[in-house]
């Protein structure tokens, strides 16, 4: 009794074809990593830096990713938001977005304050925003502009306060005002106002990504091996 190996060809394009998407996904995965990795080493560098005051207006938004910002002014919370699926210790809530405005600006940036507990759903928390002058001081987190929603914004003449995706394109078009193109994270030590800020770090979960890596490629490694085990045909000497 002997064996021979003699694929089909419908085997082999559903083997490549799948096996290619898995190395695909793969190295999906491992620059996700490298990405994350390569913003703490931004993170990490800015966070030695002195603070800066806040710009009236921005050029090159990654000259200001994750830099340090200190900011006189006062609240206009008219156009505060909250951003919903926000998660802090496994209980969900909300980030309390508020516009800021520099003494002598005419641009408002806008000022994370932290997480907030959700409470009951179909009622949305009464929010306390300090009055007066206030000194922010935090970094710039600059939102990702890839983002899927669940429904379009709902179309109407009163504002909306509360938001699935910190949209930064939305906000600048339902405001009057100039808006700076990243969004303050107050520090957890600021006096302005803030709630809850364990902020997420940029090389947060990167060994997750990276052993999703590996477990795509195992899994083409595996496709082919079951490809050649099943291709070898037994035959009666």
């Amino acid at each position: 009794m002997t064996y021979r190996f003699r694929p089909t060809w419908f085997l082999t394009l559903i083997t490549i074809l799948l096996a290619a998407g898995m190395i695909r996904l793969g190295f999906w995965q491992y620059h996700k990593a490298e990405q994350k990795r390569a913003l703490q080493l931004t993170y990490d560098s800015r966070l030695a830096e002195a603070p800066v005051a806040a710009p009236e207006s921005v050029g090159n938004i990654e000259d200001w990713r994750y830099r340090r910002i200190h900011a006189r002014g006062r609240y206009e919370a008219t156009y505060q938001i909250l951003l919903d699926n926000q998660v802090e210790n496994g209980v969900a809530g909300y980030h309390v977005i508020t516009p800021f405005r520099a003494e002598g600006s005419k641009s408002l940036m806008l000022v994370d304050r932290g997480w907030i507990p959700m409470g009951d759903r179909s009622e949305l928390p009464q929010i306390d925003t300090p009055v007066g002058v206030q000194e922010a001081s935090g970094f710039a987190w600059v939102p990702s502009a890839k983002f899927y929603e669940l429904s379009a914004p709902p179309e109407s003449n009163t504002w909306q306060p509360l938001w699935q995706n910190m949209d930064m394109t939305r906000y600048g078009k339902a405001v009057a005002s100039p808006v700076l193109p990243f969004v303050l994270r107050l520090d957890a030590s600021s006096p302005a106002g803030g709630f809850v800020r364990n902020w997420v770090m940029p090389a947060e979960r990167i060994e997750t990504h990276i052993g999703y890596a590996w477990q795509w490629w195992g899994f083409s490694v595996a496709l082919v091996a079951i490809w050649v085990f099943v291709n070898f045909k037994k035959e009666e000497s």
